[in-house]
């Protein structure tokens, strides 16, 4: 059933607590805490223009980082006011608590149309425990609980769903913001029944991060195109050999599983059939995860079926990148969730780069309805400078795969029906 919505709602004068995700990446430069990308935060200022022009009282809630119930100076919300009191042309007031006196208190004093920002809510352990005692003291200062933060939508935490559970109790209505009533239409409705042709394009690291989504693309789709690391996978399970190349060994029953179903279905489930290859070098160094960093070396099109023992592919190569091009181009509903190769390297971003002019084209040129399924997807496509020349591109990265399975995301399902 469909969820009410911001548009459903009259909210002038009622305090409205508004869940987003100001989840964005900063960094420190003088001593002071920088946001590096506000992609997030402008994504939610259709809902808060709409929701200050009926003059409602907005209470903003959101998480940032994984302070782990500390207060962490660096994971201060402080930086995001600023920034969005920049961007509505407005004031932002900011407290430096999510519930208590102090809150209660200016949450009371805000006039219609008045925003107050509230401190990082995983500054207590509560708010993913989804503790019932922290979530009531969230709800003190709200009459109407939105939810505008998709990208969180698929945690039961108190300010994603407790809150809401706690308004309608009282009677009060739980809606979606405009961003979530996007994703819920262009993730949810657009892809229940598609324009045909429609192309799955697939990609990332793990054929275990995805294999619920491809099971379930399959009864829809008429094409998938598989790249990425994931595709080794694939390509272990029907005897290949694929060199040094990142691979879930344990899984090939689940990757010749998929392939069964696509030959049964009838759908097109295409992998890779050239790579760009490399030599990983060891080096002396480490990541941040405490990983050893390899140097890639020899960046070569290997055309072979095999790749050679002593090396790992890292991107699609110029010929699949072509033939996934002639049928993105002849798509009429286009999906996309993951890149073809490490393309936060430059020299193995050419085929993600590649299958997003694709997508941009068969977009702006021939009409089709274009959906980025969030994650490194989304990062690419703005990388390379074409994010808003697809016709949606999603905010969410785990809740758009467990909502694109089918998983009933608490986020979603505490909001009122219409």
């Amino acid at each position: 059933m469909a969820k009410l919505t911001v548009r459903d709602l009259n909210t002038h004068g009622k305090r409205v607590f508004l869940r987003v995700d100001y989840n964005v990446p900063l960094e420190e430069k003088d001593g002071a805490m920088v946001i590096t990308d506000d992609t997030r935060i402008k994504a939610t200022l259709p809902t808060l223009r709409l929701l200050i022009a009926q003059g409602a009282k907005l209470i903003l809630a959101a998480h940032l980082g994984r302070p782990k119930g500390q207060r962490e100076a660096t994971m201060s919300l402080r930086p995001i006011a600023a920034r969005l009191a920049e961007l509505l042309g407005c004031k932002v007031n900011f407290v430096d608590d999510c519930i208590g006196e102090k809150v209660e208190k200016l949450a009371g004093e805000l006039p219609p149309g008045g925003v107050l920002l509230l401190e990082n809510v995983r500054y207590y352990n509560e708010e993913e425990a989804n503790d019932p005692v922290f979530a009531e003291k969230l709800a003190k200062v709200a009459d109407i609980y939105v939810n505008d933060a998709f990208g969180a939508a698929h945690r039961a935490h108190a300010s994603t769903e407790g809150v809401a559970r706690i308004v309608a109790k009282r009677g009060g209505k739980c809606a979606a913001g405009l961003l979530m009533e996007l994703e819920l239409k262009f993730l949810g409705d657009e892809l229940d029944q598609p324009a045909r042709p429609f192309v799955v394009i697939l990609g990332g690291a793990k054929v275990s991060d995805k294999i619920k989504v491809i099971d379930r693309l399959l009864d829809k789709a008429d094409t998938i195109l598989i790249g990425g690391a994931m595709a080794y996978t694939f390509k272990l399970a029907q005897g290949f050999q694929i060199g040094q190349s990142l691979v879930e060994k344990d899984k090939t029953d689940v990757a010749l599983a998929a392939l069964e179903k696509a030959k049964r279905r009838g759908v097109q489930f295409l992998l890779p059939t050239d790579n760009i290859c490399v030599t990983p070098v060891k080096t002396d160094k480490l990541n941040k995860k405490g990983r050893p960093i390899l140097d890639l070396t020899n960046p070569r099109t290997n055309a072979e079926a095999n790749i050679p023992a002593s090396e790992e592919g890292v991107d699609i190569g110029p010929a699949t990148a072509a033939k996934f091009r002639e049928v993105i181009l002849g798509a009429k509903t286009i999906l996309w969730n993951g890149p073809m190769g490490i393309f936060e390297d430059k020299r193995f971003a050419v085929g993600t780069n590649a299958v997003a002019q694709a997508v941009v084209d068969a977009t702006q040129q021939n009409g089709a309805k274009s959906i980025i399924g969030g994650g490194d997807s989304v990062k690419a496509l703005n990388k390379a400078g074409m994010g808003d020349r697809v016709t949606f591109m999603s905010t969410g990265g785990g809740a758009s795969l467990e909502f694109l399975e089918g998983i009933a995301l608490p986020g979603v399902a505490a909001l009122s029906e219409k």
